[in-house]
Order: structure tokens, then sequence, then C-alpha cells
């Protein structure tokens, strides 16, 4: 796997509500003068009628980009807050996002770690295959301010190979990142954006204890991003693309490191 958030759409299909307590039949009524009292009680009735059972309220659809819940729902992590502004995870919409992402993977810097270089098609299958995978791993660009500028991929970690090189423990989560923008790059921008990142993923991940990454060896700027956000060096490991160093962030130790 390579060393490493279009904006969620509305689902059209939810049934509209039946207003209940109508009556269109006015044939054969009197004249008749109810009085105000009665008048208000009949009304908070109709309401009580009309508002669903708390079990049959309708359900607010989930983004059509946050797929299964392993990663519990990606796209609803919200903004992280940044001293330069805010940050947040977009889930990629490959209509929209593959032009940007595939110029990014044809940077000679990025392409010499994530071998993604090539025609539209070669990218495109790499999102494809996450995006209609079963949600054990969410391709993300990371949007500052309003302006795409990284992608990302958070990923199951204790469901990919990676778990094999070191003990995994259940609901692990794992980060990739490239910076697009070589004007974004070498300014210290990397490390703030994984700590943000990663304390997005113990805030909305409570089942998650630890955030693990594996950078390649070579990628020494990479490497210091990592331990510079509060990730230690556990291990080297040998991957099929690559010499990676494992690296891991604990959530008991977020607020030391």
């Amino acid at each position: 796997m390579p060393s490493t958030e279009s904006t969620p759409g509305t689902d059209p299909g939810v049934e509209p509500r039946v207003q209940a307590g109508s009556d269109s039949s006015t044939d054969d009524t009197l004249d008749l003068h109810i009085p105000e009292e009665l008048t208000e009680l009949i009304a908070q009735e109709r309401a009580a009628l009309a508002e669903p059972e708390p079990s049959r309220r309708p359900v607010r659809p989930r983004s059509p980009w946050s797929g299964p819940d392993l990663l519990d729902c990606v796209a609803d992590w919200g903004p992280a807050p940044l001293n330069s502004g805010s940050f947040r995870l977009v889930p990629v919409r490959l209509d929209r996002d593959l032009p940007l992402i595939v110029r990014w993977m044809n940077d000679p810097a990025v392409a010499a770690f994530w071998n993604l270089e090539g025609p539209d098609e070669v990218t495109a299958a790499h999102l494809r295959a996450q995006l209609d995978g079963d949600g054990r791993s969410v391709p993300c660009l990371g949007v500052l301010n309003g302006t795409p500028m990284s992608y990302w991929e958070v990923y199951r970690a204790d469901l990919d190979p990676i778990a094999r090189h070191y003990p995994a423990r259940p609901n692990d989560t794992g980060l990739h990142l490239l910076i697009g923008a070589v004007g974004d790059r070498g300014r210290g921008l990397g490390t703030i954006l994984l700590r943000a990142v990663s304390d997005l993923v113990l805030d909305h991940r409570p089942s998650s204890h630890r955030v693990i990454a594996e950078p390649d060896l070579r990628n020494t700027p990479s490497v210091a991003a990592f331990l510079g956000a509060g990730f230690r060096f556990h291990s080297e490991a040998d991957l099929p693309d690559k010499r990676a160093a494992l690296v891991i962030r604990d959530r008991a130790y977020r607020h030391l490191l």
C-alpha cells in the first residue's frame, strides 16, 4: 500500500411524512361556536398525533460517501481548527476529484513514493478499489480554508496487511498522506496536519486507541513529520513496495507527546 476527506451529498430517498389529523370532509356541518380552550386542546392533540413515535422518527441519512461504519463515518467528522484556519477531510468523489489527484500523483516528488504516476486510469483504479470496497479505507481530500491541498487515506490498520508486521489491536486506524502543492511542503505544515487528523481519529473513533502509519524510511521529511506530530517509532517493516518506519500515536499519550 502506498505511503501516506467533495462535499458529501444528501439522500433524496427519504419518504415524506404524512400529516396526521387532517379531514377534508366539510359536508353537513353545523355553525357551532367552539370555546377557545377546546380549540387549543384539539390543536395540541393533533400536534401530538402528527409527531412520530421516537422509534419511528426519520433517521438522518448517512452521507453516501461515508461507506459502512468500519471507520465511523469519516464524512461526518467535521472540521479541525488550526491556527491557520479550518481543516477538514472530505471523502473523494471520483468524477470531481480525479484530475486534481492525478496531477499530484504525477509530481515526481510524490511518484517516487506512491508509484501511481501515469495516465488517469492508474490513479482511478487505486481510488475505485477503495470507493467500491467494504469501507475499510476511505480516500479523502484535505481541505484547508476551502481549498483542497492534500490527499489522505484513512484505513483500518487491523484489517490491512500491515497488521502482519506489528501486534495489531482491534480498530487500529491507519493514515496515509501526501501534500499536493509544492509550496505547502517543507515548512512544518505536514506535522500540524498529522496531529490534527490523528486527533480527529481519536475524537471520533472511541473504539480506536491507536493511530498507525508506515512512511517509507527513505522519505525522511515524512518520518520526521509523524514523529513531530506525537507518533512514536515502533519498528521497521519490510513491505512489498518499501521498507517502512512503523510509527504509532497512542490515545493514552496523546496529550504528552
